[in-house]
Protein backbone atom coordinates (compact mmCIF):
# COMPACT_ATOMS: atom_id res chain seq x y z
CA UNK A 1 0.00 0.00 0.00
CA UNK A 2 1.17 3.53 -0.78
CA UNK A 3 -0.25 6.86 0.33
CA UNK A 4 0.49 10.51 -0.31
CA UNK A 5 0.13 12.66 2.79
CA UNK A 6 0.14 16.44 2.88
CA UNK A 7 1.42 18.03 6.10
CA UNK A 8 1.55 21.57 7.44
CA UNK A 9 2.28 23.53 10.56
CA UNK A 10 1.20 27.02 11.58
CA UNK A 11 1.86 29.41 14.41
CA UNK A 12 0.25 32.63 15.61
CA UNK A 13 3.34 34.48 16.68
CA UNK A 14 6.62 32.61 16.57
CA UNK A 15 6.70 31.39 19.27
CA UNK A 16 3.04 31.35 20.14
CA UNK A 17 0.06 29.03 19.91
CA UNK A 18 0.52 26.62 17.03
CA UNK A 19 -1.22 23.96 15.03
CA UNK A 20 -0.27 21.01 12.86
CA UNK A 21 -2.23 18.92 10.38
CA UNK A 22 -1.97 16.08 7.92
CA UNK A 23 -4.36 14.70 5.32
CA UNK A 24 -4.22 11.92 2.76
CA UNK A 25 -4.50 12.88 -0.91
CA UNK A 26 -6.46 13.09 -3.07
CA UNK A 27 -9.61 13.65 -0.98
CA UNK A 28 -8.26 14.66 2.44
CA UNK A 29 -9.35 11.58 4.36
CA UNK A 30 -8.12 10.32 6.68
CA UNK A 31 -6.80 13.45 8.37
CA UNK A 32 -5.75 14.70 11.80
CA UNK A 33 -4.73 17.93 13.49
CA UNK A 34 -3.61 19.23 16.86
CA UNK A 35 -1.42 21.85 18.39
CA UNK A 36 0.30 23.40 21.36
CA UNK A 37 -0.23 26.55 23.37
CA UNK A 38 3.39 27.74 23.10
CA UNK A 39 5.48 26.53 20.19
CA UNK A 40 7.11 27.51 16.89
CA UNK A 41 6.15 27.07 13.27
CA UNK A 42 9.06 24.71 12.66
CA UNK A 43 8.04 22.48 15.56
CA UNK A 44 4.52 22.28 14.17
CA UNK A 45 5.84 21.40 10.69
CA UNK A 46 7.85 18.55 12.23
CA UNK A 47 5.03 17.36 14.47
CA UNK A 48 2.69 17.13 11.48
CA UNK A 49 5.07 14.64 9.85
CA UNK A 50 5.64 12.71 13.09
CA UNK A 51 1.89 12.35 13.61
CA UNK A 52 1.25 11.39 9.98
CA UNK A 53 3.85 8.61 10.04
CA UNK A 54 2.55 7.31 13.36
CA UNK A 55 -0.92 6.87 11.84
CA UNK A 56 0.18 4.31 9.25
CA UNK A 57 1.72 0.87 9.54
CA UNK A 58 5.40 0.45 8.78
CA UNK A 59 4.64 -1.50 5.60
CA UNK A 60 2.80 1.46 4.06
CA UNK A 61 4.94 3.43 1.60
CA UNK A 62 4.46 7.13 2.22
CA UNK A 63 5.12 10.26 0.21
CA UNK A 64 5.09 13.33 2.44
CA UNK A 65 4.20 16.56 0.61
CA UNK A 66 5.17 19.62 2.63
CA UNK A 67 5.63 23.32 1.99
CA UNK A 68 8.40 23.31 4.62
CA UNK A 69 11.88 23.37 3.10
CA UNK A 70 13.09 22.79 6.67
CA UNK A 71 11.45 19.35 6.64
CA UNK A 72 11.90 18.40 2.99
CA UNK A 73 15.53 19.49 2.63
CA UNK A 74 16.58 17.66 5.79
CA UNK A 75 15.81 14.40 4.02
CA UNK A 76 16.34 15.40 0.37
CA UNK A 77 19.78 16.89 1.10
CA UNK A 78 20.48 14.52 4.01
CA UNK A 79 21.22 17.27 6.52
CA UNK A 80 20.61 14.70 9.23
CA UNK A 81 23.78 12.80 8.34
CA UNK A 82 25.91 15.87 9.00
CA UNK A 83 24.06 16.59 12.23
CA UNK A 84 24.76 13.11 13.52
CA UNK A 85 28.39 13.15 12.36
CA UNK A 86 28.90 16.48 14.15
CA UNK A 87 27.27 15.29 17.38
CA UNK A 88 23.92 16.98 16.65
CA UNK A 89 25.49 20.28 15.62
CA UNK A 90 24.38 22.14 12.51
CA UNK A 91 26.71 23.44 9.79
CA UNK A 92 27.43 26.50 11.95
CA UNK A 93 28.45 24.17 14.80
CA UNK A 94 25.42 25.18 16.86
CA UNK A 95 23.07 22.67 18.50
CA UNK A 96 20.42 21.43 16.08
CA UNK A 97 17.12 23.15 16.85
CA UNK A 98 14.22 20.85 17.66
CA UNK A 99 16.47 17.84 18.16
CA UNK A 100 13.83 16.30 20.43
CA UNK A 101 11.57 15.99 17.37
CA UNK A 102 14.20 15.48 14.68
CA UNK A 103 15.90 12.54 16.35
CA UNK A 104 12.85 10.25 16.58
CA UNK A 105 11.60 11.43 13.17
CA UNK A 106 14.90 10.58 11.49
CA UNK A 107 15.00 7.22 13.26
CA UNK A 108 11.44 6.46 12.12
CA UNK A 109 12.08 7.46 8.50
CA UNK A 110 15.27 5.39 8.37
CA UNK A 111 13.71 2.38 10.08
CA UNK A 112 10.73 2.39 7.72
CA UNK A 113 12.82 2.87 4.58
CA UNK A 114 9.70 3.67 2.58
CA UNK A 115 9.16 7.40 3.19
CA UNK A 116 9.97 10.06 0.61
CA UNK A 117 9.58 13.82 0.82
CA UNK A 118 8.33 16.25 -1.81
CA UNK A 119 8.17 20.02 -1.57
CA UNK A 120 5.00 21.83 -2.59
CA UNK A 121 4.77 25.61 -2.81
CA UNK A 122 2.60 26.93 -0.01
CA UNK A 123 -0.34 29.26 -0.59
CA UNK A 124 -0.25 28.59 -4.31
CA UNK A 125 -3.68 27.07 -4.86
CA UNK A 126 -2.76 23.42 -4.33
CA UNK A 127 -6.05 22.09 -2.87
CA UNK A 128 -4.42 19.58 -0.50
CA UNK A 129 -1.84 22.07 0.75
CA UNK A 130 -4.61 24.60 1.28
CA UNK A 131 -6.61 21.98 3.21
CA UNK A 132 -3.83 21.10 5.65
CA UNK A 133 -2.99 24.78 6.07
CA UNK A 134 -6.59 25.53 7.01
CA UNK A 135 -6.69 22.56 9.43
CA UNK A 136 -3.45 23.66 11.09
CA UNK A 137 -4.64 27.25 11.41
CA UNK A 138 -7.98 26.08 12.81
CA UNK A 139 -6.17 23.94 15.39
CA UNK A 140 -4.50 27.08 16.77
CA UNK A 141 -7.86 28.40 17.97
CA UNK A 142 -8.23 25.58 20.48
CA UNK A 143 -4.89 26.56 22.05
CA UNK A 144 -5.42 30.32 22.38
Amino acid sequence: MSVTIYTDGACSGNPGPGGWAWAVAPHGDPRASGGDSHTTNQRMELLAVVEALAAFSADTSIVICSDSTYVVNCFKDQWWKGWINRGWKNSQRQPVANRDLWEPLIETVNARGNVTFTWVKGHSGDPMNDLVDSLAVAAIDSFR
